[in-house]
């Protein structure tokens, strides 16, 4: 495929409310450094996407008032393909915005929409499955999604179950592509490689997030994945499916096909945006339409969503604990994860499976397994001292 048709759509605009107190809302977990490579998660992100597609090609969906953030994150990045949204309204108007405006610029794009602030480990694998999406979305009306093979039975993310039945013998409703990759080395001119074959399978249901007994029962059962929200169409199948599905947003968005990508978007967005439904494009296109694919994945993923994740696939010392900070003294302490800012030490001795975040405004120390607590601990914080705590 022209990598001419290949675009990008990256997540940017969540507030990372489980990160608190590191993530606040004037400097959200995607901006960063959480992993202490010295690159925030969006810098993370860009750069693993640069090997898809054209710098030109890359859009980045915030909220307005993280502009200047990503502006200073990624000085590459074209100032029109930053899209701010004056208003939040979930996924599906500003993934529709997207679209339409890449729509106006390109009738054969393809787009892959990605979360800004997720963990990719084995990055080579996933780049060998978004080809295989992109070369099956290109040549179908199909939706598809990476589904994330499940490495146990985790109740804090929604699940795809697909058909079994229907795979790539079925060549109506599934084909097995032979991925041909062209890897982008040194000069741009790698060699040609032919990856694995991947089978991309029907979806048969979006499951919410699930009861451990029910989590279990998916594991075993061998055909559910986890949805990571990574998305692969082309840009006129998804039109088609807001055309269908979600006629509001289709009309309100396509009512400024006109003026995309002229002086004139910024005022259209400004007078329309917030007209948008407030709906997520799970409910509003997935769960809805029959063209639905997924390819399973195991791509080392992590949406970090949480303190015990990071902790999870972080390096560790002998004693299990995970810390990002420049002095440290521990004694009797284990499983715990320690995060500081930049000149301060600390000396603990005593922990068991903690949280110690000091962001030098909010010190937390919370322990680990009860961390789902801390989203509601920092809205109490906002609510009782002022918002120099949100």
């Amino acid at each position: 495929m022209d990598s001419s048709n290949k675009f990008v759509l990256i997540m940017a605009g969540g507030v990372g409310s489980r990160f608190w107190p590191k993530s606040r809302n004037h400097f959200p977990k995607q901006f960063i450094d959480i992993l202490g490579t010295g690159e925030s998660l969006l810098q993370l992100t860009y750069k693993r996407f640069l090997k898809v597609c054209p710098n030109d090609n890359i859009l980045v969906l915030t909220n307005e008032s993280y502009a200047s953030l990503v502006k200073e994150q990624l000085p590459t990045i074209l100032s029109n393909n930053i899209l701010l949204e004056p208003s939040r309204n979930n996924t599906a108007p500003c993934i529709a915005y997207a679209t339409y405006k890449i729509l106006k610029q390109n009738i054969d794009a393809n787009i892959i929409v990605a979360p800004s602030d997720h963990l990719i480990l084995k990055e080579d694998v996933f780049l060998d499955k978004i080809e295989q999406a992109l070369a099956f979305a290109d040549r179908h009306d199909a939706l598809l999604t990476l589904g994330i093979s499940p490495t146990r039975p985790d109740t804090g993310y929604g699940y795809i179950e697909y058909d079994e039945t229907q795979g790539s013998s079925n060549k109506d409703q599934e084909i097995k592509i032979k991925n041909q990759v062209s890897r982008n080395k040194d000069k741009g001119e790698g060699d040609l490689q032919e990856g694995l074959a991947s089978e991309v399978k029907k979806v048969s249901a979006f499951r919410e997030k699930p009861v451990l007994a029910k989590a279990q029962e998916y594991l075993q059962n061998g055909k559910y994945l986890w949805n990571a929200g990574i998305f692969i169409w082309k840009a006129s199948s998804l039109q088609k499916a807001f055309e269908k599905y979600a006629p509001e947003i289709d009309t309100l968005f396509k009512s400024g096909n006109a003026i995309y990508n002229t002086s004139e978007e910024t005022a259209f967005i400004l007078d329309n945006y917030h007209n948008s439904p407030n709906i997520s494009i799970d409910y509003a296109i997935l769960e809805k339409a029959d063209n639905i694919y997924t390819i399973p994945a195991d791509i080392g993923w992590s949406d970090l969503g949480t303190w015990a994740s990071l902790h999870a696939i972080a390096e560790k010392d002998e004693e299990l604990n995970v810390f990002n900070g420049d002095h440290i003294h521990l004694k009797n302490t284990t499983d715990c994860m320690i995060n500081l800012p930049k000149g301060k030490a600390a000396v603990i001795r005593g922990l068991d499976n903690y949280i110690v975040v000091d962001d030098e405004h909010v010190l937390l120390i919370y322990p680990k397994s009860e961390e789902q607590e801390i989203k509601g601990v920092a809205k109490e914080m906002v609510e009782k001292y002022g918002t120099q705590y949100s």
